[in-house]
């Protein structure tokens, strides 16, 4: 993976560590068509962030995985 692809991966966990957001609106915001850019697909697959069910729907959150991985990077205290 590149740096720059690394980058754009630490701001959405960190982004959703904000707070859990819709499915929806995680696909919506980071999904991309370009190959390359695969942000969504390479934080789940590193298990930094999963899908959970909710009351509200499914929900994206931050996993233990993740909020080691933004601690690493000052990113999370």
């Amino acid at each position: 993976m590149t740096e720059n692809t690394d980058a754009l991966v630490l701001d959405l966990v960190e982004w959703v560590a904000r707070e859990p957001r819709p499915y929806a609106d995680v696909l919506e915001v980071w999904r991309t068509s370009c190959p390359r850019l695969t942000i969504w697909e390479d934080a789940v697959d590193r298990g930094y962030v999963a899908r959970r069910p909710s009351v509200e729907g499914m929900r994206v959150t931050v996993t233990a995985t993740g909020e080691t991985f933004l601690r690493a990077h000052g990113r999370m205290h």
